[in-house]
Formats: structure tokens, C-alpha cells, sequence
């Protein structure tokens, strides 16, 4: 029972993470109660590699 607990507070607390992400950071704007933590975010997705267009459609 503590095992299902803990993992649905897992998978709750990630989708609010991407709710945010997509809210504030992924839009060019700043988070207004923690502007640290969309900086942190913006900087992490930054350093990922991303597929540009034109090597999408070769």
C-alpha cells in the first residue's frame, strides 16, 4: 500500500513539473513565485539535443 502511495506522489509531482514547464519556462516567460526554478528548468531542456526541421525531414 505505501509502495502505490509513493509512486502516484511520484507521478503526481512530475506532471505538475511539465504542467509548469509548459506554462511559464517552454513560453519565454519568467515563473512569477520562483523565477530560480524556470531558469533551472530552461537551462536543463537547453542543454538536451533537439531535432531541427530540416534534419526532420531527410
Amino acid at each position: 500500500m505505501l509502495a502505490i502511495v509513493v509512486m502516484m506522489t511520484i507521478g503526481v509531482l512530475v506532471a505538475a513539473a511539465v504542467a509548469v514547464y509548459v506554462a511559464y519556462p517552454h513560453r519565454g516567460e519568467e515563473m512569477p513565485v520562483a523565477p530560480q526554478l524556470g531558469s533551472a528548468m530552461r537551462k536543463g531542456v537547453d542543454t538536451l539535443p533537439t531535432l531541427e526541421d530540416s534534419e526532420s525531414r531527410q
